[in-house]
């Protein structure tokens, strides 16, 4: 992999992470369009170090709520900034338990399954139009909420499926605030990411050889600089209810690869 389509496939990632279009799925579209058809060891270090650096640019923007989450932690009293904690922790339940039983299983959708991810992206649609039409509130995540949002997070594992996208839509779809909706799905995310980073660091899956640091590098600060953007722009999009332009794109791409994979 060269350093351009290290940038390319950074900027995708870092823009399609917050933006509900599956970053998972433009990722195995832009392999195949640009060729980067890496070892699957240079692959998933590639895929994990895009991940950290979206990770971090959603630490940078919601950097006040996550001092604020500490600090109340820290506490060791029964306050709302502890029951945030423990919300994030219920919605992370469902994607722990499918990536620890079936990572192995999943694998095989990683593996230049256009027709799958063009699939997905139509779901993907269907949700976004639907959350657009549900009505605004002023409610919060619940305990349950939570817990069905994390379902939802645990789907978006299949590319195709946008993570910020399935988990926003089911958060509105259960009548919770739309600003609320995209806070909670954005931070939800984090501790799943660096506990999956920790685990293939731990599992030795993953092999660097130097000839790869220029071309990761400029992928992180490419995916990193993306994810700012991507990031701040999306909480202002939810909250103007224009995620029905998203479902278009998705309806768009996703009839285009499943096209391009049966006559393509």
């Amino acid at each position: 992999m060269d350093i351009i389509d290290a940038i390319i496939l950074g900027i995708i990632q870092g823009l399609t992470e917050f933006l509900p279009v599956s970053s998972s799925g433009h990722l195995e579209l832009g392999k195949a369009i640009l060729g980067a058809d890496a070892l699957p060891e240079e692959s998933l270090l590639f895929t994990v170090i895009l991940h950290f650096a979206t990770a971090l640019s959603t630490i940078i923007v919601f950097r006040k709520d996550v001092i604020e989450i500490f600090k109340g932690l820290f506490q060791f009293q029964w306050n709302e900034e502890t029951q945030f904690a423990l919300k994030i922790i219920v919605s992370m339940i469902p994607a722990a338990l499918v990536g620890f039983f079936l990572e192995d299983f999943l694998e095989v959708f990683f593996d230049g399954a256009i027709i799958i991810v063009g699939i997905m992206l139509i779901i993907t649609a269907i949700l976004l139009y639907l959350a657009d039409m549900a009505k605004t509130t002023t409610k919060g995540v619940t305990y349950s909420s939570a817990l069905i949002i994390g379902v939802a997070q645990a789907i978006a594992i299949l590319p195709g499926i946008s993570r910020s996208g399935a988990t926003i839509s089911a958060a509105v779809l259960l009548g919770v605030d739309k600003s609320k909706s995209a806070r909670f799905s954005f931070l939800m995310v984090v501790p799943l990411i660096l506990g999956k980073m920790a685990k293939d660091l731990l599992s030795g899956d993953i092999h660097f050889e130097g000839n790869q640091t220029v071309a990761i590098t400029a992928g992180f600060i490419a995916a990193f600089l993306a994810g700012l953007a991507a990031c701040t722009w999306m909480i202002k999009l939810v909250r103007q209810s224009k995620l029905t332009y998203f479902a278009i794109y998705c309806l768009v791409v996703g009839l285009l690869a499943v096209a391009w994979s049966i006559w393509g």
